[in-house]
């Protein structure tokens, strides 16, 4: 691996985090968010090994954009996300938000695009979930938090009507592991 410089995309596998994907790089360090653990700082001269190499761009790319394009490299290579459907009678559909005032002009949002913003939330929730499992936190903090999740999903079960199958619902009485 050695002379060789890995671009944003790049796929790793390290032999203690796993596989990862290369996010962003600095003069000495390459930041790779890993399937199971997150984002590390990995020393450039690492000896990891490379699974698939993506040239560097010569162009900066903004934190913005690798947040972005994230979910989709991780999706692609690592199944790292499971594909929720939205319910069919939402397809090709529209939200309609029509304000109190007469004056004021309506928005209209297509459901897929809404749809993904409340998967995209779930996920993130899970994630939270996660890592709280996973910290140094002691088990009171921990479990105060699992319960303040558990709401979250509890407020989002308004949503549910929006998706397929009844397994991928938000469900405010979720037990969580310790």
């Amino acid at each position: 691996m050695a002379n060789v410089i890995l671009g944003i995309g790049s796929r790793v596998k390290h032999p203690e985090y796993g596989v990862g994907v290369v996010i962003n790089f600095k003069s000495d360090v390459y930041i790779i968010t890993f399937v199971e653990i997150g984002t590390k700082n990995i020393k450039i001269d690492y000896p990891f090994e490379v699974l698939e190499i993506v040239e560097p761009s010569h162009d900066m790319v903004s934190l913005f954009d690798v947040e972005r394009n994230l979910s989709k490299i991780l999706q692609r290579w690592m199944d790292a996300t499971e594909v929720v459907p939205l319910g069919d009678r939402w397809k090709g559909g529209k939200m309609i938000l029509q304000p109190g005032r007469r004056d004021l002009q309506s928005k209209e949002i297509p459901i897929d695009v809404f749809f993904h913003k409340i998967v995209m939330m779930r996920d993130r929730l899970r994630v939270l979930e996660q890592r709280v499992n996973a910290s140094n936190m002691d088990d009171e903090e921990k479990v105060n938090i699992q319960q303040y999740i558990t709401r979250c999903y509890g407020s989002m079960t308004t949503f549910n009507i929006l998706f397929k199958e009844p397994q991928h619902h938000f469900s405010g009485e979720k037990l969580v592991e310790a």
